[in-house]
């Protein structure tokens, strides 16, 4: 790195963190091709399984009126804060990688394991075009990936939030046809009547789930599942009762609910709004990593935390990641973005992340990649 053309007395890995954080990878046109970019650190026995280390460059869009500073300018507050899109969400943990590989390179460090560093383009649209299709891709195949780490979420507490999986994103529409006819006579059996009955269903569950989160037993988000409404379709005019209108909705399932049962629960509403009331979804899978203190890959890495005196909070994943992609095809991923003491902005105004706790996330993956990379041969790559 070029010293002189850095801030006076700025840690260079800061200094090529807010260079990052300046190029717009905004969408919907973010500035670069739909591209996987891969380094890969080849190990001392490359035939073992080996540790992707992955990131998205891509940033959610601004409302720029809303910020204190410009969101592209990495702008570094007299406290150390610097504020820009992408500063949690996920730059940070992409130049922590780099940072923690160019150290250990330096110190002549050698890995058993081989690590390669992913750079995917699109998470925060969905992934369809990035991590989706490369995991079905020959090229992903070779990489021969035993163990993943992903973006997880800022912690305000002292410990550091680490997730073993995520809730499924079920993505419904219900389809609810009925009797046409003119707007001013009382027509028997109408979709609007459906409607109101399939609403109101989804609706009342959202106020239970509501009420259970921050109880006893529901601590987080992770632990409930949320619904929001969030399309409705149907209607030509005022003075004509429509022959079929549509409701859509947003819900996302904890890995502990039975996916069978709940969808007969849908059934069981669509049936009680009236006849013919259909649904159709799309959903993903709902596969968890294990954090049983006998995984050998969740051992590594807890071991490496508490040597360091780490605190873990292990939760699952409220929305969605490309983890998600990683876990379907049966490859262990941990979301973790090394990120204390600091507010969950991410997709929010005026989302930043202070140095300090930027460049002590990068002593962790220093500590975190040799211990991942170093654990034993299974028996079955022996």
């Amino acid at each position: 790195l070029d010293r002189k053309s850095y801030p006076e007395g700025e840690d260079p890995s800061v200094s090529l963190f807010r260079d990052y954080l300046r190029l717009k990878t905004v969408h919907p046109d973010p500035d670069y091709g739909r591209v996987v970019t891969i380094v890969t650190w080849e190990g001392m026995n490359p035939a073992l399984k080996s540790i992707l280390l992955n990131s998205h460059t891509d940033v959610v869009p601004v409302f720029q009126e809303q910020w204190k500073y410009d969101a592209f300018s990495a702008f570094k507050d007299a406290e150390g804060n610097i504020y820009a899109r992408g500063s949690q969400d996920m730059k940070c943990v992409t130049i922590q990688y780099i940072q923690a590989v160019r150290r250990l390179k330096v110190a002549g460090q050698k890995l058993m394991r081989t690590v390669h560093l992913m750079f995917v383009p699109d998470e925060e649209v969905g992934g369809h075009k990035g991590m989706e299709t490369f995991v079905k891709h020959p090229e992903f195949q070779k990489l021969n990936i035993g163990f993943a780490l992903d973006e997880g979420l800022a912690n305000p507490g002292e410990a550091f939030t680490v997730f073993y999986g995520e809730r499924n994103p079920w993505w419904i529409t219900v389809h609810c046809p009925g009797s046409p006819g003119h707007g001013s006579r009382f027509v028997e059996n109408t979709a609007a009547e459906k409607l109101r009955h399939v609403i109101n269903s989804f609706l009342d569950f959202r106020e239970k789930e509501k009420h259970r989160l921050n109880t006893s037993e529901c601590f987080t988000l992770g632990d409930v599942t949320t619904v929001n409404m969030t399309m409705v379709k149907g209607g030509v005019a005022y003075n004509v009762i429509p022959a079929e209108m549509d409701v859509s909705f947003d819900l996302r399932i904890p890995p502990t609910v039975n996916l069978q049962e709940f969808e007969s629960q849908i059934k069981q509403w669509c049936k009680e709004a009236g006849d013919d009331v259909t649904y159709q979804f799309k959903h993903m899978n709902q596969s968890v990593t294990s954090i049983d203190e006998n995984d050998p890959w969740w051992k590594a890495f807890s071991a490496a935390c508490r040597a360091m005196n780490i605190t873990l909070e292990k939760e699952i994943f409220p929305a969605a990641t490309d983890s998600r992609f990683i876990r379907a095809i049966g490859v262990p991923a941990i979301g973790f973005s090394p990120m204390n003491r600091t507010p969950i902005l991410l997709h929010d105004h005026n989302e930043y992340l202070n140095e300090q706790v930027f460049l002590k996330g990068i002593s962790m993956y220093e500590r975190l990649i040799p211990a991942l990379a170093s654990v034993a041969a299974f028996p079955d790559e022996a």
